[in-house]
């Protein structure tokens, strides 16, 4: 299948996973595995389309193109191994190689490689390299010099903002050519948001399994349980002073084996977010507080009823909730229940 065309500019600092081109270098800087491997095979498909064009084939024969995609482990790699795998093919195949593991490269891996870097030029020949490199700097001096050089270079960190994640996931639908409201990817995002590999699952269940536009309703359907009972209805329930929901949700999650420590990080997380809101709550444009749009309107509109000190009185519970549920109190389950408590206490009573 050929590979879409992407739907967005290339950022400045370099092409993002959805349209890297191929090139003789490619590097995949990042830990999120996901977008890594999205960007990996992106490069695999164009392998092949430039191998099917080589052989005077239409483009949509790529996928049956026969390429040879050797795998090098950076770590015990051995000197001059590169050079053999770059030499022409027997049979004349192109040779589309991915190295992995580069953060962890042994010392002949990085000097084989500065010096094909170095010679690879930038026409694409029947030779093409990806280099995936997760995290730390080792290898400095071959990062550096692949990026000097002119080669793509992508970035591949984890998303963890759920303004990006809403964008990740409606991407996804857009793809595939399919309309979901906002509301029903926010929906999404909070069912599965907590791991990418999830989301994009869902999003792939959602296209193939349902029809027509993808509403809230439709999520509900197939993620129900998941989005009630997940640490984010638990602290929306809380703020807006839902003393019984926030305590039914809260139970059949520690029930369904969810862990107390991320139900307190996201209660945090929810109160982080209106205090960072109540700093410029009638002050008109709240700039820059690292918050989507639709994360500060809604901040806003929960901001209702709460006073400053009753914003500072739950934080301070969820803190002591924070700091038992990691070790200094016996029930955590319990810890992070009375947490709750008293964050609906709090908007009730300041």
């Amino acid at each position: 299948m050929p590979v879409p065309p992407s739907r967005r500019r290339p950022a400045a600092s370099g092409p993002s996973w959805r349209d890297v081109p191929l090139a003789p270098v490619v590097l995949l800087r990042g830990s999120e595995g996901l977008l890594v491997d999205r960007a990996s095979e992106r490069l695999t498909a164009l392998a092949r389309q430039h191998a099917a064009a080589a052989q005077g084939l239409p483009e949509d024969a790529a996928p049956q193109v026969d390429i040879e995609t050797p795998q090098i482990e950076a770590a015990t790699y051995t000197r001059g191994n590169l050079d053999v795998i770059a030499s022409p093919s027997l049979f004349g195949e192109h040779r589309h190689a991915v190295v992995v593991g580069a953060e962890a490269a042994s010392d002949a891996f990085i000097e084989d490689a500065l010096a094909y870097v170095a010679a690879a030029g930038h026409e694409i020949g029947d030779f093409t390299l990806v280099i995936r490199h997760e995290k730390g700097t080792r290898g400095k001096k071959l990062l550096d010099a692949i990026a000097k050089a002119g080669y793509p270079v992508v970035t591949c960190e984890p998303i963890k903002r759920d303004g990006d994640k809403v964008e990740f996931a409606g991407g996804e639908f857009t793809d595939a050519g399919r309309r979901a409201t906002r509301a029903a990817v926010q929906a999404l995002v909070e069912a599965l948001g907590s791991d990418l590999r999830e989301l994009a699952s869902g999003c792939a269940q959602l296209i193939a399994d349902s029809t027509g536009t993808i509403t809230p309703d439709v999520v509900q359907k197939y993620y129900g349980g998941r989005v009630e009972a997940t640490g984010f209805r638990v602290a929306d329930a809380a703020v807006a002073g839902q003393t019984t929901e926030a305590v039914t949700l809260l139970r059949h999650a520690l029930e369904t084996g969810v862990d107390p420590v991320p139900l307190v990080a996201v209660l945090a997380m929810k109160l982080r977010a209106l205090a960072k809101v109540s700093t410029v709550r009638g002050r008109g444009n709240p700039g820059d507080l690292g918050m989507a749009p639709w994360q500060v309107d809604r901040a806003r509109r929960e901001l209702r009823g709460w006073t400053p000190e009753g914003l500072a009185t739950a934080i301070t519970a969820v803190a002591d909730a924070d700091a038992q549920v990691k070790g200094e109190y016996r029930d955590a389950r319990f810890a992070v229940e009375r947490a709750v408590l008293r964050v609906c206490a709090a908007r009730d009573g300041g």
